[in-house]
C-alpha cells in the first residue's frame, strides 16, 4: 500500500514525523560538548558493531551488544542529543548488515506507511502470513531475526496477543453472548488463539481499524464467524462518528503506544462509554523498562511513547471517576508491557 492510500488521522503519532510534529513540545537545544561526546559514544558502538559483521562474528551477539550501548547512549544524554545521534546511526554503515534482518527491515521501510503496522506484527509474532518475508532474507537476515524475535519486546509482544484471547475468552466466561471491541486492531491474530471464538461462544468481535489492508484482511480470514471489521481510527471514536453499541469488553493493545497523554485520555473515557455495566476496557502500553528502545529508535526508526506503571495510573484517574469503577495496572512476565484494566460497576 503507498503511503497516499492510507490517511493517518494524526491523533495516533505511527511515524517518527508525526511525533516531532505533534509530540512533546521542544526538547531543547542540544549542548554542543555533550553532542560531541555522545557522537563519540555512538560511532565506537556502530565501528565495533560493523567490524564485528565483517569478521562474520555470530549475529545474535553482534546485536545484542549494540542494542545494549544503543539503550545505554539513549538513557545518559539529553532527549534534543539523542534525536541528533538517531540519524547519524541510520547512515552509518553497519546498516547494511542489519536492513537484512526481515524484522527491522520491514519496521524501518514502512511499507503502509507508518510504524507498528500489523504486517510488522505478523513478523515478530512469527505468524505464517510473514513466513515468506523472513524466508526471502539473507542467511545473515535470517540469522538476525532469530535474535531480534527474540528479544525481551518481543517475547513481551507474543504475550500480548496470548492475553488478549485469554481476556476473551474470560469475557465470554462471565457472560452469555459477550460482545467484544478492539481498537486499532490490526489482523487481529488473538483470534486465532480464542477458543470462545471457536467453539461460537460470542455473540460479536467487532475490529475497527484505520488501515483498510488490516480490515481487509480480518474480514477475509475471519470470514464465517463472529467476527466483524470496521473501517475506523481513533479521531472517529473521539467524534462518535460509529454506530457501535456498547460492549462487555473493549481494549486497545497497541495503540496506547502512540497517544499522547491528552489523547490517552480521552480515548479512554469514550472507550468507557462503550462499556457496559460490568464490563470492561483493558489497554496495554509498552512500558519505561525496555532495553531495545535504543535500537528501534534508530535501525527500525520506530519511535514509542513509552510509560511506566505510574504513567498508566495518571491517565486512568484523569479519565475516570475511581468511585464508579475498579482498576488495575500490572506488567506482562518480562515487565516489558504494562497492561491497565478498568471495569465498570454494574450498577
Amino acid at each position: 500500500m503507498s503511503n497516499a492510500e492510507l490517511k493517518l488521522d494524526q491523533y495516533s503519532l505511527v511515524t517518527a514525523k508525526l511525533i516531532k510534529q505533534h509530540g512533546p513540545a521542544s526538547e531543547g537545544v542540544a549542548d554542543a560538548d555533550e553532542l560531541r561526546d555522545a557522537t563519540a559514544r555512538l560511532a565506537l558502538a556502530l565501528n565495533l558493531a560493523h567490524q564485528a559483521f565483517v569478521r562474520q562474528q555470530p549475529a545474535a551477539v553482534i546485536v545484542e551488544r549494540l542494542a545494549g550501548r544503543l539503550h545505554e547512549l539513549r538513557g545518559t544524554t539529553s532527549p534534543a542529543v539523542w534525536q541528533q545521534l538517531i540519524p547519524l546511526a541510520q547512515q552509518h554503515r553497519v546498516a547494511e548488515y542489519l536492513m537484512q534482518d526481515p524484522f527491522t527491515r520491514w519496521s524501518c521501510e514502512k511499507p503502509r506507511g507508518y510504524s507498528g503496522d500489523a504486517g510488522l506484527l505478523d513478523i515478530y509474532y512469527k505468524h505464517p502470513a510473514a513466513a515468506e518475508e523472513v524466508a526471502s532474507s539473507t542467511a545473515l537476515g535470517r540469522e538476525i531475526y532469530a535474535y531480534t524475535s527474540e528479544a525481551a519486546s518481543s517475547v513481551a509482544g507474543r504475550e500480548r496477543r496470548d492475553i488478549l484471547a485469554k481476556t476473551v475468552d474470560e469475557t465470554a466466561d462471565r457472560v452469555e453472548n459477550a460482545e467484544i471491541l478492539a481498537i486499532a486492531c490490526g489482523h487481529l491474530r488473538e483470534a486465532e488463539l480464542s477458543e470462545a471464538l471457536a467453539r461460537g461462544r460470542l455473540k460479536r468481535w467487532v475490529g475497527l481499524d484505520q488501515d483498510p489492508t488490516s480490515v481487509g484482511i480480518v474480514t477475509r480470514d475471519l470470514a464465517g464467524t463472529a467476527v466483524s471489521a470496521v473501517d475506523g481510527s481513533v479521531k472517529g471514536i473521539l467524534r462518535r462518528a460509529y454506530d457501535l453499541g456498547t460492549f462487555d469488553l473493549v481494549y486497545a493493545s497497541g495503540l496506547y503506544d502512540y497517544l499522547p497523554r491528552a489523547i490517552g485520555i480521552r480515548l479512554l473515557q469514550r472507550a468507557m462509554e462503550l462499556v457496559k455495566p460490568g464490563g470492561e476496557f483493558l489497554f496495554a502500553n509498552f512500558s519505561d523498562e525496555i532495553t531495545t528502545d535504543g535500537y528501534m529508535e534508530t535501525f527500525m526508526d520506530w519511535p514509542l511513547i513509552l510509560r511506566s506503571a505510574d504513567d498508566m495510573w495518571d491517565i486512568i484517574n484523569a479519565a475516570v471517576d475511581r468511585n464508579l469503577v475498579d482498576a488495575e495496572v500490572y506488567y506482562g512476565t518480562n515487565r516489558n508491557i504494562v497492561y491497565g484494566k478498568i471495569r465498570k460497576h454494574a450498577s
